[in-house]
């Protein structure tokens, strides 16, 4: 009798260790290492410590394609949808957002992380397009010009009227910038589509200066940075004046530039993410959103991106803390209205503004 014992444990070992090798086989073909590719605009940035925490986290190698600005971004991943480039599309934003829903190229995700990001981002009732990160565009202004000359910092579009702010804005052509677009769809929101394009020929008439890009307006236009340029004010971010102290040469006790931040002065932008219809791997998509959406990812954001995390427990950076402004009441239009509306407005823009 003990002699049968003694054998049954041995087959039962040696069936134990069977069992654990084929799993051990099982496992090691269940984790070799996937890749998620993620399509994003070309003004994409992350730390690659953040990047390499969900990468080991989740045996993955995630690859980010720079796709160019959200508007041709977008343009690829709609001709492409039926096979699709990628996994995700982080970038499209609030301007273009209707385009992409209306194209179906997301599937719907209720990240669990969405309890976190307040009511005001979720424009996306089916979540098909989840908000990452927003920010202002605002027109930034140069401190030291208007202290030096005790002239009044103005606190409104109509004040930009004003004959003492006569050639003193240089803004950014919609047609081929997005902080021009934003700021020409905040003139939109406040003065109507019946009246903003009466509000830019006045402002024409006062010499408003527009440029291509932003980098025209901001480096060779704007006085403040780089200290050589005719126009005291600028449409730039609303977190450019802490950019403007983080890069700095020298430590600067201050930023030399504000934003002004009144009732429609700024437009807001908002980012969304999206898993792409049709992903082979909507496992590591769904995951790699959630990771997006969260803390570690959301306080990554502004000092790689300059954009403002939407996760309500993100902490700022002290930079941000100290050197930003965040209007209270930027202008914002429904992005059913953008999108059914944007190219004429820009063309009926072109035509008051530049001819």
């Amino acid at each position: 009798m003990r002699k049968k014992i003694v054998i049954s444990i041995i087959v039962a070992a040696l069936s134990s260790m069977f069992v654990l090798s084929a799993c051990k086989g099982a496992s090691a073909t269940d984790m070799e290492q996937r890749t998620l590719t993620v399509l994003t605009h070309d003004s994409f940035a992350i730390s690659e410590t953040v990047i390499a925490q969900f990468e080991q986290e989740n045996n993955v190698e995630v690859n980010f394609v720079l796709s160019g600005d959200t508007g041709s971004a977008l343009n690829k991943i709609i001709l492409t949808k039926d096979a699709p480039l990628g996994d995700v599309f982080y970038g499209v934003d609030n301007t273009f957002l209707s385009r992409a829903l209306e194209e179906e190229i997301f599937e719907s995700y209720n990240s669990p992380l969405l309890s976190e990001v307040p009511e005001q981002f979720r424009l996306d009732d089916q979540n098909r397009a989840l908000p990452v990160d927003y920010g202002d565009i605002c027109i930034n202004y140069d401190k030291s010009y208007f202290a030096t000359r005790n002239l009044t910092i103005p606190q409104s579009l109509d004040d930009l009227l004003k004959p003492e702010y006569k050639g003193l804005l240089v803004v950014e052509n919609p047609a081929v910038s997005s902080p021009g677009l934003a700021f020409m769809l905040a003139t939109i929101a406040h003065f109507g589509e019946d009246g903003y394009l009466d509000y830019w020929r006045a402002l024409k008439e006062n010499g408003v200066v527009v440029v291509n890009d932003w980098s025209a307006a901001y480096y060779t236009n704007f006085s403040a940075s780089s200290g050589k340029g005719p126009q005291p004010m600028a449409v730039s971010y609303a977190t450019s004046p802490a950019a403007e102290v983080i890069y700095a040469a020298e430590a600067l006790e201050e930023a030399p530039t504000a934003s002004i931040i009144g009732e429609d002065t700024c437009f807001r932008q908002i980012e969304f993410v999206g898993i792409l219809q049709n992903t082979p791997n909507r496992d590591l998509a769904e995951k790699f959103v959630d990771f997006m959406l969260d803390v570690s990812f959301q306080e990554d954001i502004p000092l790689n991106m300059f954009m403002l995390p939407v996760n309500r427990n993100a902490q700022l950076p002290e930079e941000f803390v100290n050197y930003i402004q965040i209007p209270d009441a930027p202008a914002a239009l429904p992005y059913e209205q953008i999108s059914a509306s944007r190219e004429s407005w820009i063309e009926d823009w072109q035509e008051v503004v530049l001819k």
